[in-house]
Order: C-alpha cells, then sequence, then structure tokens
C-alpha cells in the first residue's frame, strides 16, 4: 500500500505532487486500512501526515474531497498499468480476460482502494459530479470497446446488446469480490478469473459453425 502511495508523484501522464500532498494522500491511506472513512477526522489525518491541517484545506475542499482525490489517483496508476498490460495482447478475449484478472487483483492487493470505491465513494452524491467518477467511465467505456472489438471481429456475438455483456463482466466482477473486500477475506484473482471467464464466456462467444 505504501508503495502505490508514493508511486502517485511519478506517474508519467501526470506532473509530480507536492511533497505536501502526497503526505497527507499517504496519511489517509494508513488510517483507512484500519479505520472507517467516517470515523478519521482531518486533525488525525494532519497528526499522520505530520502537517498542520490547514495544509489539508490548501489542497483539499474538504475530507470527502481528499478521498475522492485518493481515489482518482489509484484509479490514474490502474489506467497506466492495464493500458500497458493489453498491449501485446491479441484478440479481444484474451483482452477481455487480462482486464478481469487485472481488475480482481487490483481488489485482491489493494483493499484499501477496493473499499474506498465500492463502499465509502458511492455513498455520497459528490462521487458522481467528480473527475473521480469520470475515470470510472473511462474504464467502463474501455470494457466496452473490447467488447464490440470482439464483435467486429467474430468472436464475440452480435445478437447481445454490447452494454448489457459489459454490465454482466464488471456486475459479476463486484459480486464475486464484494465480501473478501468488505471482510478481508482472501480473493484469488487466478481462480476467480478461470471461474468467470468459463462462466461468461460460454455465454458470450460466437460460436463456429
Amino acid at each position: 500500500m505504501q508503495l502505490l502511495a508514493n508511486n502517485f508523484t511519478k506517474n508519467p501522464k501526470t506532473k509530480p505532487l507536492p511533497p505536501g500532498r502526497v503526505k497527507i494522500i499517504q496519511a489517509l491511506i494508513s488510517l483507512l486500512e484500519h479505520k472507517e472513512f467516517n470515523a478519521i477526522t482531518t486533525a488525525e489525518i494532519a497528526k499522520r501526515a505530520g502537517v498542520t491541517e490547514a495544509l489539508i484545506y490548501k489542497y483539499f475542499k474538504d475530507k470527502r474531497d481528499l478521498l475522492h482525490q485518493v481515489l482518482r489517483e489509484y484509479l490514474e496508476q490502474y489506467g497506466v498499468q492495464l493500458e500497458h498490460d493489453l498491449k501485446g495482447i491479441k484478440g479481444a478475449l484474451n483482452k477481455l480476460r487480462k482486464l478481469i484478472w487485472s481488475h480482481i487483483n487490483v481488489y485482491a492487493t489493494n483493499k484499501v482502494f477496493a473499499r474506498i470505491l465500492l463502499v465509502e465513494a458511492r455513498t455520497h452524491p459528490d462521487y458522481y459530479k467528480s473527475e473521480t467518477y469520470n475515470l470510472v467511465k473511462q474504464y467502463s467505456d474501455t470494457v466496452l470497446n473490447l467488447i464490440e472489438e470482439g464483435v467486429l471481429s467474430e468472436e464475440i456475438r452480435d445478437d447481445l446488446p454490447p452494454k448489457v455483456i459489459r454490465h454482466g463482466i464488471l456486475g459479476s466482477i463486484e459480486q464475486i469480490c464484494f465480501s473478501g473486500v468488505i471482510f478481508g477475506r482472501e480473493i484469488s484473482p487466478d481462480k476467480l478469473t478461470e471461474d468467470l471467464c468459463e462462466l461468461l464466456f460460454k455465454g458470450i462467444e460466437r460460436k463456429r459453425n
């Protein structure tokens, strides 16, 4: 978790972040490993970061804006990693398999990120007006584009709406990972990806005559 937080300063697609801002982000991530977001105060964040509370409000509107910014940093890092992971993979179904594995793996290895995304952020209306939500929609569009690629290449059935297939994939990932995220149970990316692809791909794969 700390390594990923440190990587926020190294994203090649963004400018380096001010050290104080990075410390605040790292402090919230550290606190979220042991406490629910609503139980964390800005005073705790400042103390953990070794900064004043005033500095928090210099970089963030409020505590929830800080949460959204933390989630945004995670999503940007994940987007860069996914783009790299999909390079060189041939075939839409193979790309979708890799995307599914990567999605499950990030939930398995970054429970704080998963909890922010699945629980903390979505419960507040401001999330749906944030830049962070736009990144989630971009990721959703990536999934849709891969499905449409598969339809064009005749790997995926053309009699099912691509958006319905996307809902099936993303919804299934969340359902099979949710209890692991909430209750701290083990999440096995390899096993879950194999099971999920076996189930979903048999339903969407175009049959050859």
